[in-house]
């Protein structure tokens, strides 16, 4: 989209009249802004011309009746943020040998260690099910505990944000993660990992406290995420394009959010075209299981718009590049998807080159959402992570973590 057409999506969005005109205009700006943030227009034109709406709506239907991803539950909890909103997050426990809980031997009346704890951070407009094939994987071998970031998932909508209009900061999420810690892993080491803004939260935990990753954290894994400069990424845009986008994309952003309830009806009428969106920005492989990729589509779609607006300043602001620095005697994974358009693997690169021991992995064939198109290579770099850092024994057989290909069965 050229540049005096990004304008006149700003023009369409500041028609603040009748709720007509909103509803009109709520319909065109997702559509525009989609065409903006992903030059994928072209490619959704053309399955339009092949497969009809009727038969799209049947087959997105059938996906979500029968797909398992995102199925898997644990022990419910509530944590709250410092300025009351509610945390949700699950803990896996470690399944005991033989059915009941293994008698150890305690020497000099010591206690037997307690459990590492690995602590599962989503990103952004996704969910702790974004980990679905990790958790499917290590359930049963080591304690994990994952939750929704606020106003994602199952986690109640932030109190400042709903009550102050308070932009979301990356150091709050920082905060939020430390109040999950207390709630759900008070004591015993802890594992960190992270993907995307979920990376993001780690970094401001540890530039918040410190200490905490002194005493506590053994290993840190940062997958798909960035220490900041992100305002510099070009989404695979030309360069016009993407001045235009970011000069335009936060008021748009906010203009919407201010009338939600039209502009989710705005984003239903144009599934079509955001799924195309969706697909080009969360993956770079061909053959994804169709059912992964309405899975994704699904964590994407329910992160409501004025929540989308709301955090996405903040990542203009995030730098956590001096933070890193708390990790470099730890075992780190920095993880990334060499076709990553969103936090490009040029980002993992720049943070391992500030953490010379940490492990590199950069995967071929790879997008944004490398944990869901490529899981069988984030598990085995996460469970190897979890042995050297003595969270799991050398020995201990990690579960099938399934296939993504479209010829694969659901893992």
């Amino acid at each position: 989209m050229s540049e005096s057409s990004a304008e006149a999506v700003v023009a369409v969005v500041s028609a603040t009249g009748a709720a007509g005109n909103w509803r009109r205009a709520t319909g065109i700006a997702g559509a525009a802004i989609g065409v903006v943030a992903a030059g994928a227009a072209a490619g959704v034109a053309l399955e339009r011309m092949t497969v009809g709406r009727g038969m799209r709506k049947k087959a997105r239907l059938a996906l979500d009746s029968a797909g398992p991803y995102g199925s898997l539950r644990g022990m419910p909890g509530k944590a709250y943020a410092d300025d009351g909103t509610e945390l949700y997050y699950e803990v896996d426990e470690v399944e005991p040998e033989g059915g009941s809980a293994p008698r150890r031997r305690r020497l000099f009346g010591r206690k037997a260690p307690l459990p590492v704890t690995v602590v599962f951070s989503h990103g952004y407009c996704l969910s702790q099910d974004s980990w679905h094939f990790q958790r499917a994987a290590l359930r049963g071998v080591v304690r994990t505990v994952h939750w929704d970031q606020r106003s994602h998932g199952r986690s109640g909508r932030g109190v400042q944000q709903v009550q102050d209009d308070v932009p979301v900061s990356i150091d709050e999420l920082g905060r939020d993660l430390k109040a999950v810690i207390d709630a759900a892993a008070p004591e015993g080491p802890i594992v960190l990992v992270g993907h995307s803004m979920g990376g993001m939260t780690v970094m401001a935990l540890a530039d918040a406290f410190p200490e905490l990753i002194r005493e506590r954290v053994v290993a840190v894994a940062l997958v798909g995420t960035s220490s900041g400069r992100l305002g510099e990424v070009n989404f695979g845009l030309p360069v016009a394009g993407v001045n235009a986008v970011r000069r335009i994309l936060p008021g748009v952003l906010k203009a919407l959010g201010q009338r939600a309830d039209l502009v989710e009806k705005g984003r239903q009428a144009t599934a079509d075209l955001f799924t195309g969106i969706i697909k080009r920005y969360s993956f770079a492989s061909r053959d994804v299981d169709p059912a992964v990729a309405r899975f994704a589509e699904r964590m994407i779609e329910g992160t409501p718009i004025d929540v989308v607006a709301e955090f996405y300043p903040a990542f203009t602001d995030h730098d956590k590049t001096e933070a890193l620095a708390h990790f470099m005697d730890l075992p780190v994974l920095v993880l990334a998807g060499i076709g990553d358009l969103v936090t490009p693997s040029e980002h993992s690169e720049a943070i391992a080159g500030l953490l010379p021991d940490a492990e590199l992995v950069l995967v071929p064939d790879a997008g944004h959402l490398v944990m869901l198109e490529h899981p069988e290579v984030v598990t085995d770099r996460i469970a190897d992570l979890l042995t050297r850092a003595g969270a799991v024994p050398a020995g201990a057989t990690v579960g099938g973590y399934g296939s993504t290909s479209s010829t694969a069965q659901p893992g």
